[in-house]
């Protein structure tokens, strides 16, 4: 026992007790505990004299006990397959009485097989879970025969469940179940049942359960859970702010990323053609229209088919808002000139605001005022849902006459209200989002061609969401694509490869909402479906991208020249490109880091710092950079990205040719100069911790030594693999092993290349090799069938095919290659041709008819 607070047992009680199932508590603090595997009883210890008695006997362990408002303490017989009860106010022994079950087991109504945890409520109903029939059984009393009320045969089953043991009701009477088989916790409510934790899956993570069996709340409503094959009580959080806004309002990572494939959820035969209305409550409710025939859908997010159809005198509605008590507020300007709200409670539509045109967006703040986005009208109006006049609508945004001044809208689509009353306002014709401030009739362009600080250009922005840090999330619709915000300014989230009916595809898209797991969907209006892009939370943990190449994987073998001596300097050497595609170089001439997001031409922003000849940079997850400034200065410097300035983190005694941070903060440095390769732990206070990781020092050829060493890679298993330049070879040290392993090269154990100065390497997410080859001017790749050239391979060169010394290389999230073209002085950019995979038998592409396959081929590397 001890207190929610404590971290340690306040009191613990010995008995005599053999492998107890269930305990249940009363109000005195006298504790009744299963005592049935080897003892055939429930024992009670009474809190006032410290000891145990005998109050009930049974046949077998109990997997649920409780006690009724009535002092009936009930047993669920888990190897007996019945409830049984007895009064604790009788002072015979012997008078248990059956509550439910025959104890034969089965199927039927009066039956169960392996009942577990029960709930007795105050009118004395019986909740049961009974386990290998997965599901739950509701016993009235007096009745012997019992109601489906969750599983697959009850009357409207919204959930599947897989050996329920632990169950509870809240007191609005809906059901909360520990799915044991399914290694979660599923609750109910207005639209049936739904995942509350361990939705990721049985696991040991903090975010997974395996096979819990009994759970608790407090009187917060956070949840503790017996998580019992990892041997550990878990307790979840109640997330309170969910209680107060209706829509989820995720918390990302600045390097967050969304899986590029989306998966359709919802067809045409369930959202009609052209859906335009999405709204994902905290619950993860997911509320559409179908505008054929004029209804809002409704169903669970883990639910294949719609839980709910609630049909509406609405015509063509665009937008939709539902609120945190389930209301929802739906357009029904077309024709009809007025917004509709859908009372949960009672079940039927009022009118609650007239408007002029259809309300391409709608919006109720926490003030519970109502805005309506007006297309055709070029305006946004709210009206206070507390004022009982409705002719109380008054202009939130625009004149009412088209325009771009900043007072003015040219046709305003999806609308976002944030805490402080802010309005933000998609602006379609303008090609911009508009924010008015609290009371302000002018505005301020936050995104577009004409903000401040533009990073992005917009064709007819359509939906709008801010995130829980204030970033921007739009559907960019003219572009078929969703753009995020981020400390470097906007980028491609989803529908990043153009319009399209393909699952990484947009057509049209018009609006999309976040779930609780930051998961987004999307109304993909010409495809007439909706679409789930999952969010890949681990993108959080890794700054780099590491793609998944198929066997056949190839590039376009003309480079696109993404940035040339203007803007990277003359022989440019370090380059990263993060998760979120944000691109790194160093221009050595200036001494600047330059910044930008792939899809932009001109840099989004440039840092200067007093670094001399910087031969390579790192940049982590939280957007810090880590910069060589080993050739005069002898250190390494870290930009840090919250306070904007430089310190010092590493002493070394010559250039890095090569950084790398691994997972547990170590700073690597490869000393090209000084044949070894550093490390240190950036958790260290101490400046001087430097640690040897690669290399004695001394130039030579043996297994513990390198030779003008350049780009390193640190995979998760902390395992360090250097491009030993000099030696013509790429070297693996396992962790901690000061004898390296020749992993390429003609020394390697199965050569399949001749390298000549190998100065770059990464390593993706099959963990195959891919190397820039200095002196052969090409990179190159390994793969099931060893390694084959996969761009620069036609030989030194300015041409678009061609490199010249290229240093270093990243890939971005599609799997494109970008390049320090060193003696071009530019940078180039390699398309990952990806629709080459969907057909193995395809050709690699050749761009000049004179060029033949066979250069692509293995066989012809070592020539």
């Amino acid at each position: 026992m001890w207190e929610e607070e404590n971290i340690s047992p306040a009191k613990i009680i010995q008995g005599n007790f053999t492998n107890p199932y269930s305990l249940f508590v009363t109000s005195d603090g006298d504790i009744y505990i299963d005592d049935g595997f080897k003892n055939g009883r429930v024992q009670k210890w009474m809190a006032e004299t410290g000891t145990f008695v005998t109050v009930m006997n049974v046949n077998s362990s109990c997997f649920g006990l409780f006690v009724d408002i009535n002092d009936t303490l009930y047993c669920s017989m888990y190897d007996h397959d019945q409830v049984v009860k007895r009064s604790l106010n009788d002072s015979v022994m012997s008078s248990n009485r059956v509550a439910a079950g025959t104890g034969i087991w089965g199927s039927d109504s009066n039956q169960f097989d392996r009942p577990g945890g029960i709930f007795v409520d105050v009118n004395l109903d019986l909740y049961v879970t009974d386990c290998n029939n997965d599901r739950v059984q509701l016993f009235q009393p007096g009745e012997s025969n019992g109601i489906t009320t969750a599983g697959s045969t009850s009357i409207k089953p919204t959930i599947i469940l897989r050996c329920p043991i632990g169950i509870i009701l809240d007191d609005e009477k809906y059901l909360f179940i520990a799915d044991s088989g399914n290694d979660r916790i599923v609750g109910s409510g207005l639209n049936g049942f739904r995942c509350l934790v361990g939705c990721y899956g049985m696991g040991s993570q903090s975010n997974q359960l395996e096979y819990p069996v009994s759970f608790s709340f407090d009187r917060s409503g956070n949840i503790f859970a017996s998580d019992r094959l990892n041997d550990r009580i878990q307790k979840f959080l109640l997330m309170k702010d969910s209680v107060g806004l209706s829509f989820n309002q995720p918390k990302f990572c600045s390097i967050a990323t969304w899986n590029l494939t989306g998966i359709t959820i919802a067809n045409q035969s369930i959202v009609g053609q052209y859906p335009s209305a999405i709204f994902v409550k905290t619950n993860n409710t997911i509320y559409v229209v179908n505008k054929e025939i004029n209804t809002i859908v409704m169903w669970e997010e883990e639910n294949i088919n719609p839980t709910k159809i609630i049909s509406g005198s609405f015509i063509e509605p665009v937008s939709l808002f539902v609120t945190s008590n389930g209301d929802i507020y739906i357009d029904d300007g077309y024709k009809n000139g007025q917004v509709q709200k859908w009372i949960a409670e009672t079940n039927n539509f009022v009118t609650v605001m007239n408007v002029k045109s259809s309300c391409f967006g709608l919006f109720v703040d926490i003030n519970d005022t109502l805005y309506c986005s007006m297309y055709y009208h070029h305006q946004v109006v709210k009206r206070s849902l507390n004022d009982p006049l409705m002719t109380s609508t008054r202009v939130a945004a625009g004149t009412g006459i088209y325009g771009s001044a900043s007072n003015q809208l040219n046709s305003p689509h999806g609308i976002f209200v944030d805490v402080n009353l802010d309005l933000y306002v998609a602006d379609c014709l303008n090609d911009r989002v508009q924010l008015f401030q609290s009371e302000e009739s002018k505005s301020i362009t936050v995104a577009g061609g004409e903000s401040l600080n533009p990073t992005i250009t917009l064709s007819c922005p359509s939906g709008i969401i801010l995130d829980a840090e204030k970033y921007l999330f739009i559907v960019d619709q003219g572009n078929n694509r969703i753009v995020g915000s981020g400390l470097n300014g906007f980028r491609c989230l989803v529908g990043c490869y153009g319009g399209g009916s393909q699952s990484s595809e947009l057509n049209n898209p018009f609006s999309f909402s976040f779930d609780h797991s930051g998961n987004m969907f999307v109304t993909d209006q010409s495809n007439h479906r909706i679409q789930k892009f999952q969010y890949v939370e681990e993108s959080c943990t890794l700054s780099f991208n590491q793609p998944k190449f198929c066997s056949t994987a190839n590039w376009l073998s003309n480079g696109i020249t993404v940035a040339n001596q203007s803007i990277v300097g003359q022989d440019p050497t370090a380059i990263f490109v993060n998760t979120n595609n944000t691109v790194y170089v160093v221009n050595q001439e200036s001494n600047t880091i330059v910044i930008w997001q792939e899809e932009n031409v001109n840099p989004t922003n440039t840092i200067d710092g007093n670094f001399t000849n910087s031969t390579s940079l790192f940049v982590t997850s939280n957007d810090d950079i880590y910069i060589d400034v080993g050739f005069k200065n002898g250190r390494v410097q870290k930009w840090m990205a919250e306070t904007g300035t430089f310190v010092m983190v590493m002493n070394v005694n010559s250039s890095c040719h090569g950084l790398f941070v691994d997972i547990n903060d170590t700073l690597y440095c490869s000393m090209y100069y000084h044949h070894q390769v550093v490390k240190r732990s950036l958790n260290d206070s101490l400046m001087n911790s430097n640690r040897v990781a690669a290399g004695t020092g001394i130039e030579g050829t043996n297994s513990d030594q390198l030779q003008g060493p350049m780009g390193i890679f640190v995979d998760v298993n902390l395992d360090l693999y250097v491009a030993d330049c000099q030696n013509n070879r790429v070297q693996l040290f396992r962790s901690e092993e000061s004898n390296g392993i020749t992993v390429v090269g003609s020394t390697s154990l199965n050569p399949t290349i001749k390298l000549d100065c190998p100065s770059g390497i990464i390593l993706d997410a099959e963990k195959y090799l891919f190397i820039v080859e200095r002196n052969n001017h090409r990179i190159v790749g390994s793969g099931l069938n060893g390694f084959r050239c996969l761009v620069g391979c036609y030989g030194e060169g300015s041409q678009s095919n061609q490199l010249y010394d290229p240093f270093s290389f990243s890939f971005d999230r599609s799997g494109n290659i970008f390049v320090t073209d060193q003696q071009n002085h530019r940078i180039q950019k390699f398309q990952y041709l990806k629709e080459l995979c969907e057909n193995k038998k395809q050709k690699p592409i050749i761009e000049d008819e004179n060029q033949a396959s066979d250069e692509f081929q293995t066989d012809s590397l070592n020539s």
